[in-house]
């Protein structure tokens, strides 16, 4: 395992030598018991270092941490990149990624390539267009359909839409392809999606994928499938851009974001990689603590790990920030792992 000094690093000043050398291993693609064996620590204690890690880094999950060790230098690309000897991991059929298509990220503040050129989409109401566009999936929008979603109930002054459309469509069109990217017909505007891949469309791909892999109950296939579709977020999808439209599906997508880690992570508890699954389950829990199914992950995993004290304190925790923040009472699910663990105390 190849890693760099973090010397002068904001890294170096927050975490522990312990959680640097644990950040690393994970950077390498390493399991928690393969870090264990490494660095001659407990799988308990490999993920409890990896929740310090994503706490104190404000990092969402064990991707983000592989991740942010790359970005840092801590783990050196072409060095440190674990090969598996196992067989790899199902995946879904891939896109078509044919040279010169448009690529449209979402899942994270909106972004325009082609041929690895970024493209500017122009400012925020201009992206707002383009995102309605490209999240109708070849539907078309009618400009009062554009001007609900991208304004709704201040509309601008004149007529803009069509502005608008002018301008993406010379910004689209920068490769010089012969057809619009942005059709236009009887009803309305309407994203020729031949010509154009969106990071959703893969994500909605792979979440279908999921679904079928849970049906023919391979769990190995949907923790893969699961972590390959949250690989997709960079950040706050949609991040920035104005609109009732955009707003709902931020809200939407964050909401599909979470369903999927808690399917990744139920895979993972399937699997017997409870260590693993409580790392992450403690940064989820913290940053969405009103998520009862989220809480009662955590809880059966600590229980798994015959960690019986902390799981009870989790769900004092979640039951108190429920009547405090809410004022209702833990729901079935919650209480149900808080009476498991209940059940199997001395």
């Amino acid at each position: 395992m190849s890693t760099t000094t973090l010397t002068g690093h904001p890294t170096a000043a927050r975490l522990s030598p312990p959680e640097r050398r644990v950040l690393a291993a994970v950077g390498c693609g390493l399991r928690d018991d393969e870090i264990a064996t490494a660095l001659a620590l407990s799988e308990e204690s490999v993920a409890e270092h990896l929740a310090g890690v994503l706490v104190k880094l404000g990092l969402r999950d064990r991707d983000a941490a592989i991740v942010h060790a790359f970005d840092c230098g801590l783990v050196v690309p072409g060095h440190g990149v674990r090969t598996p000897a196992h067989r790899p991991h199902p995946q879904a059929p891939a896109l078509p990624t044919a040279a010169g298509r448009l690529r449209i990220s979402l899942l994270g503040p909106l972004r325009v390539r082609q041929d690895g050129r970024r493209l500017d989409a122009g400012h925020l109401r201009q992206q707002a267009v383009l995102a309605v566009l490209a999240l109708g999936a070849g539907r078309s929008f009618s400009r009062g359909e554009l001007l609900d979603g991208v304004w709704g109930a201040e509309p601008p002054a004149g007529n803009v839409v069509p502005v608008y459309v002018y301008r993406l469509r010379k910004i689209l069109n920068a490769g010089g392809g012969p057809e619009p990217v942005i059709e236009h017909g009887a009803r309305g505007y309407r994203l020729a999606s031949a010509a154009v891949d969106v990071d959703v469309a893969r994500f909605e791909q792979l979440s279908a994928a999921v679904a079928e892999a849970e049906r023919a109950d391979e769990p190995r296939a949907v923790v893969s499938l699961c972590t390959q579709a949250l690989e997709l977020f960079w950040g706050e999808p949609l991040a920035g851009l104005p609109g009732p439209f955009a707003e709902g599906e931020r809200l939407r997508l964050t909401e599909r974001r979470i369903a999927l880690t808690q399917r990744k992570l139920e895979g993972q508890l399937r699997l017997g990689r409870n260590a693993e699954a409580t790392a992450e389950l403690f940064a989820l829990t913290a940053a969405h603590p009103h998520n009862e199914p989220l809480a009662a992950l955590l809880i059966r995993a600590l229980h798994r790990n015959g960690r019986q004290a902390e799981a009870l304190t989790v769900f004092e925790r979640a039951r108190r920030r429920l009547a405090d923040d809410l004022g209702v009472a833990p729901g079935p699910v919650l209480r149900g792992a808080h009476r498991t663990v209940l059940r199997a105390r001395p």
